[in-house]
């Protein structure tokens, strides 16, 4: 029950945080609006998030987890219904930008109740199975949003997804058992100082380059291939382009893994191969057959999973007090990655369209890989599932 609870948490939150992106290219007709400015409704809520994840660790370890995370989803509820009452691409992204703002209580508190509530030794795996719910929740989102905007608008898009997240957080507020481990912070004061710590750390501040550099990469990757998309010779409608996003369910499968993967390769040499995988993908891409586009994107969908799950899973079992706030931590690098992924591959589009992203893309990825090389030493980070 637990572990069903935690993932349909997780698919809730990513359900709504990336739905736009099939109909970008309506948006940009509607408004009359250009790729970089109509990305500011997927730039909005990620740098929402980036900004509010840290204090909401910080609540979370004060207020309690459970608690947390159903006032969070009830709320979701409430700007997904204005977003689709927007009148124009400014309301359109403050609504998502406050999106943004209740969806940390919810996945960040939710990483933080795994590495509290599953033994050590199930944590990198219990990480994956939620690693594998957000991932089908983010395509699932893309797809309702699709078929939605095809048959009625994009308006009517949200509300649906404004119905499915209202069901979901009351599925979680009847089913998630309250947590058990939880130990309160003494106060705020002393949460922050737990994040102070925390930024000390340079294993966790490594990892949370990494976190940076997956999600830098998802959203510049799934954002802008829309517009490849959309224009000839491919001319996908936005139902079409929602099932693009299939391409998640591989890492869907491949998540669950993690802790095998681990086991068997360590933290860093895993990661690494996956990077490599990755770069191979993006490259694929650039071959203007649409088969070849949709391996290439299912290759980096897959590896950036992997790679997301393989740092929830650090960052999980890394600490010993104070987890919401380190995890908070994460989300905030992580989220920030987001913001800039969808606003600075806008330059390169506008200059060398595609193949100008792509370079960005493989550029941040080769750093992401030299700072898994340089830090991540599985001699001196002790994940239980690798003994």
């Amino acid at each position: 029950m637990r572990r069903m609870s935690v993932a349909l948490a997780g698919f809730a939150a990513f359900l709504n945080l990336y739905a736009p992106q099939s109909v970008l290219p309506l948006f940009s007709q509607e408004f009359g609006a250009a790729p970089g400015d109509v990305s500011l409704t997927i730039t909005a809520p990620t740098l929402a998030v980036a900004v509010i994840a840290p204090f909401t660790g910080a609540v979370a370890d004060v207020l309690g987890r459970k608690r947390v995370i159903s006032i969070a989803m009830f709320a979701l509820v409430v700007p997904t219904v204005m977003a689709a009452l927007a009148h124009g691409l400014g309301a359109l992204v403050f609504w998502r930008f406050v999106q943004g703002l209740v969806l940390p209580p919810i996945f960040a508190v939710v990483v933080a109740y795994i590495g509290e509530e599953w033994p050590r030794h199930e944590a990198v795996a219990i990480a994956g199975i939620y690693t594998s719910a957000t991932a089908f929740g983010g395509f699932f989102g893309r797809l309702v949003a699709g078929v939605v905007a095809d048959a009625v608008n994009w308006r009517a898009a949200f509300l649906a997804l404004a119905a499915l997240t209202l069901v979901l957080a009351l599925t979680v507020t009847l089913t998630l058992p309250k947590e058990h481990h939880f130990v309160r912070s003494a106060g705020l004061k002393v949460a922050f100082a737990q994040m102070l710590r925390h930024l000390r750390n340079r294993r966790l501040l490594a990892t949370y380059g990494v976190g940076f550099g997956v999600l830098f990469s998802f959203v510049a990757t799934f954002t802008y291939v829309n517009f490849l998309l959309a224009a000839p010779p491919f001319e996908l409608s936005p139902t079409f382009l929602g099932l693009i996003f299939v391409v998640y369910l591989g890492g869907s499968v491949v998540a669950p893994l993690t802790g095998a993967g681990v086991a068997r390769f360590g933290r860093r040499r895993l990661v690494l191969r996956a990077i490599g995988v990755w770069i191979c993908g993006l490259l694929l891409t650039l071959v203007p057959w649409l088969p070849a586009i949709i391996i290439g994107l299912t290759m980096g969908a897959t590896c950036g999973l992997l790679c997301q799950a393989v740092s929830i899973g650090v960052v999980a079992v890394s600490t010993e007090q104070g987890h919401s706030s380190a995890v908070g931590l994460y989300v905030t690098g992580y989220y920030i990655g987001g913001s800039v992924g969808g606003v600075l591959p806008g330059l390169a589009w506008s200059t060398a369209h595609w193949p100008g992203c792509v370079a960005m893309v493989v550029a941040v990825l080769v750093m992401m890989a030299l700072t898994v090389w340089q830090f991540w030493s599985d001699r001196t980070v002790s994940i239980p599932s690798t003994r």
